[in-house]
């Protein structure tokens, strides 16, 4: 058995959590990174944020003319209506639109992942905003084709022009795309206000659901940090499902034996606005994810011993689904229009 020990003060706007994992014979200690409010988003140096370069970047989110048959934007996926996922246990992509093998991870809070993807294969948004493009499953369309249409249309090629001092190119598409989405950023959450001093912002419920997510529960072993993710990869045991009856995950990527069946741990901000949940979309509600770390995890050669039966009530279990509805905060930096899924809403020559 374990002990979690936690510290809470707050200064002024700042918040620190310490948590401390004592062994039984007291020798050895684990700590995690505070969870509290999110710091300010890091951009890099080589990509900085512009205005002009996210009014871009928005655009062409937007755009299903960056696909092959100029029906899916990436909206249609990480859709704002739905959280930025698209509420599908496996997203629905290609030619046919058929089903893929993994759910479309929100990419709500994406600015703050050391990785992208479930598997990590893309280390920066700007890296990741050209795979889904590219992807046969996916936008099915060539870099090639895309900088070629969008040459065609004015209104691109002017604002290209203003934000890069060029013409249309793959990696002002990936810098600009890149740029929007680090503006994709929720806070403010009733967690948040709470952290911050009010104590009235978390119902008392969700303070006891607090208190088991640190301890109990041992959700913080992963879940940790401002944006409630440790970015590293754990396999849990959730079942196969969808066309892909093993999914390798982390393996794909690294080719490291550890690593099979591995995905990255995903944020619980705004969790309650983007399920189905797991890779594969495997569970529908929070409940059943609950139950599932409850009684253990799946079954797996491979899985990661911080997976084990937990022995929560059901008070325990409802207490801690309310803290993490009280993860669900506001946009905090722009705002955006009800852009349909599909069909093109710009003008022909933007």
């Amino acid at each position: 058995m374990k002990i979690l020990n936690i510290t809470k003060s707050v200064l002024g706007c700042a918040v620190s959590l310490f948590l401390t994992m004592q062994g039984v014979q007291g020798s050895d200690s684990i700590s995690f990174p505070p969870i509290g409010p999110l710091p300010p988003v890091t951009v890099p140096a080589n990509n900085p944020q512009t205005e002009a370069k996210i009014k871009l970047g928005k655009k062409l989110y937007f755009d299903p003319r960056l696909s092959g048959n100029n029906w899916i934007s990436c909206a249609t996926c990480h859709n704002p209506s739905l959280g930025f996922a698209d509420g599908l246990p496996r997203f629905l992509g290609g030619l046919m639109a058929k089903e893929g093998g993994r759910h479309s991870p929100t990419i709500i809070n994406c600015a703050y992942n050391e990785f992208q993807f479930w598997d990590g294969r893309a280390a920066t948004l700007e890296e990741q905003a050209l795979g889904p493009i590219q992807n046969p499953n996916e936008m099915f369309e060539t870099l090639d084709n895309v900088v070629r249409k969008l040459n065609g249309i004015p209104g691109y090629v002017k604002a290209f022009k203003e934000v890069f001092g060029t013409g249309v190119t793959a990696d002002g598409i990936a810098r600009a795309i890149a740029a929007f989405e680090r503006t994709i950023v929720f806070a403010n959450a009733p967690f948040d206000r709470y952290m911050l001093g009010d104590e009235h912002a978390m119902s008392e419920s969700a303070k006891r659901g607090m208190n088991l997510f640190n301890g109990k529960a041992e959700c913080i072993k992963c879940h940790n940090g401002p944006n409630f993710t440790d970015n590293k990869f754990h396999n849990i045991g959730v079942p196969a499902d969808g066309p892909l009856k093993e999914d390798l995950g982390r393996y794909n990527v690294t080719k490291v034996e550890a690593d099979k069946g591995a995905f990255k741990t995903p944020t619980l901000r705004n969790i309650t606005e983007t399920g189905p949940y797991m890779h594969n979309g495997f569970f529908p509600t929070l409940f059943e994810v609950v139950q599932f770390y409850n009684g253990g995890g799946g079954r797996s050669e491979n899985k990661s011993p911080l997976i084990h039966g937990l022995n929560l009530t059901g008070q325990e279990v409802t207490d801690l689904i309310e803290f993490m509805k009280a993860l669900t905060g506001e946009l905090v930096q722009i705002k955006y229009d009800n852009v349909p899924l599909t069909f093109p809403t710009l003008p022909m020559d933007f």
